[in-house]
Parts: C-alpha cells; structure tokens; sequence
C-alpha cells in the first residue's frame, strides 16, 4: 500500500504549462523530474533551485496536479506553503517564488531568509 503524502507547496497553472513545454521539447530526458529545493548561498542567505534532475535516494516525489516532482526531505521545511508561479509579462518573464517562511528576501526574489 503506498502512502500520498501532500506536497509542501504549490504550483499555478501557468507553471503547470510552462514546465510540461519545457518537459515537452526535443532532447529532454524522460528520467528528469522537475525538482525543487533550496541551497545555500544569494544575498539573502538561502536561494530557491528549480530545474530538472534525476531522482536521489534522499528524494521525495509528490504529485501535483499530475506532474511528478521532487525534493530533498530536508528542504520542505524552508518551502512549507510556498507557490511558484510563472510569468510571461513583458516586463518580467520566469519563475516567481511566493514563500511565508521567508523572513527576508533579495529584491530579485530568488534568494531568502528564515
């Protein structure tokens, strides 16, 4: 019997569409998933990764809305609640982390404290 266990963030629709397109493309790996964490490092302490990768043993995958991502078990709790949105405006185009942990964060968005 397998355990579902809700994701510790989110994605809108238009990340939905845009990742598919990404995963869609030719050359793209099938054995990719779309992964997202944290690391050390940016202005403000902490930055946001996204982008694909193969499976880790630390791993864990969640399913939202359909599409299989991954994320090391240590890192839901700096991204608990966080919605990733994209978005193809004229003025800004690519991903836009939304996360309540963070107590601070750089003014291009990408890096964060807790």
């Amino acid at each position: 019997m397998e355990t579902t266990i809700a994701a510790p963030i989110s994605l809108t629709p238009n990340t939905l569409k845009e990742v598919k397109r990404l995963m869609s493309e030719p050359g793209f790996e099938q054995d990719q998933y779309l992964r997202v964490g944290v690391k050390g490092g940016g202005c403000s302490g902490m930055s946001y990764v996204l982008g694909f990768d193969k499976i880790e043993a630390d791993d864990d995958i969640y399913i939202i809305d359909g599409l299989e991502v991954i994320m090391k078990k240590s890192h839901g709790i700096y991204l608990i609640g966080m919605e990733v949105d994209y978005s193809d405006g004229l003025n800004a185009r690519g991903f836009v982390f939304k996360n309540p942990n963070a107590s601070s964060t750089c003014g291009c968005g990408s890096s964060f404290a807790v």
